[in-house]
């Protein structure tokens, strides 16, 4: 019997078997009944069967094989992305999904084997019923995976959206302290919960552009009329004050007024003068290089110290990646390793654009930004 039709005279036997693995995969199926447990594998059966007994290129054979079938436009989903999707509203992880892949494929096979004499097994089935399962396979898990990442952003989003409201009531109450006067020790106590409030606004508003940009909502900009030199001074001396023994200088070249974002311009200074501040060697001052041309405007934050390796060059700009010392690795100050991902963003959101050159013991961070109008 060619294995298409015994997938569709075997239905119940194999389901079954589906079933009876399925409830194996605690804690998640500990409280799901018996259509839940089968969700969506008869269809998926089904779609496996109707594949085997379609004509098939070779090309065909191939790219199905590697998980690459053709996509139908405007087509809904696959009874295999339909099922990723309520398995993970229902707590499965993903190694539970690929399990129950795992466990068809050999039961199908098994039940197949047992049933047909041998001299009637075709191999080309066993082929191509792999090659089935690796499509399902990758259609489940294409689609399990954006599930995952879009609750996991959205969770912190929210996460972030409600940490809001504590952080600035302690603000406040810290504020309200140093204004008391009540002694040295209430003061000092109070300055250092301000600037740990600072400290944790600053990883809340860089964990909230994250997930506007893994949501696809990009990074928020509200251009207006600006004059960089002003808005980078006034960063550089906040920054001056956080970092006393460090040289911060600032060069102002030609024009700098144009239509942008200041306070995200601000942001994307701030994290690339820290950045050099915490790798850059600490005998040597900072530089910023702002200027102005007819078209556009460059802004270049350079330090002097080891210069980053390739390894870590290719991951630079890369989200939750932090650098491990001034030799191997280069990051961002935050503790979520989100600095300069977010500085490419706000780039890109202004139609702008960053390189990095590090040679002879110096690494230059450099921006250039079309010159709104």
């Amino acid at each position: 019997m060619r294995l298409a039709d015994f997938l569709l005279r075997n239905m119940e036997a194999i389901l079954s078997q589906w079933e009876a693995f399925a409830c194996t995969l605690l804690p998640a199926a500990a409280n799901l009944k018996s259509p839940a447990l089968r969700d969506h594998a008869q269809q998926i059966l089904e779609a496996i069967a109707k594949d085997l007994s379609a004509a098939q290129t070779r090309n065909a054979q191939v790219e199905k094989s590697q998980g690459r079938a053709p996509v139908i436009v405007d087509a809904p989903e696959t009874a295999a992305q339909t099922h990723a999707i309520l398995r993970a509203r229902s707590g499965f992880d993903i190694k539970q999904l690929t399990a129950e892949y795992r466990a068809l494929r050999a039961s199908v096979l098994r039940l197949w084997m047992d049933h047909c004499p041998s001299n009637e097994l075709e191999l080309d089935d066993v082929i191509r019923f792999n090659e089935a399962i690796d499509q399902a396979l990758a259609e489940s898990v294409g689609l399990f995976s954006k599930q995952v990442d879009q609750a996991r952003n959205l969770f912190l989003g929210m996460l972030g959206h409600d940490m809001r409201s504590p952080l600035q009531t302690i603000q406040m109450t810290a504020s309200y302290l140093v204004g008391l006067n009540a002694g040295e020790r209430v003061t000092g106590a109070a300055s250092r919960l301000i600037r740990s409030g600072a400290r944790m606004q600053s990883l809340l508003d860089d964990l909230s552009d994250f997930n506007r940009t893994k949501l696809g909502l990009g990074i928020n900009i509200v251009p207006t009329h600006v004059d960089l030199a002003a808005v980078f001074r006034d960063e550089l001396d906040q920054l001056r004050a956080i970092h006393p023994d460090r040289q911060l200088d600032l060069t102002i070249q030609g024009k700098c007024d144009g239509v942008w974002d200041g306070p995200r311009l601000q942001q994307l200074l701030g994290n690339l003068v820290l950045n050099a501040v915490k790798y850059g060697a600490s005998t040597t001052p900072v530089r910023v290089i702002v200027t102005g041309k007819e078209a556009d405007i460059h802004i270049a934050v350079l330090n002097s110290g080891a210069t980053i390796g390739p390894a870590a060059m290719e991951q630079l700009f890369e989200p939750l990646r932090r650098g491990v010392d001034q030799s191997e690795g280069y990051n961002d100050d935050s503790h979520l390793g989100l600095g300069l991902y977010i500085v490419r963003e706000i780039a890109k959101a202004h139609g702008g654009e960053i390189e990095v050159r590090s040679e002879n013991d110096e690494t230059v961070f450099a921006v250039r930004l079309p010159r709104g109008e």
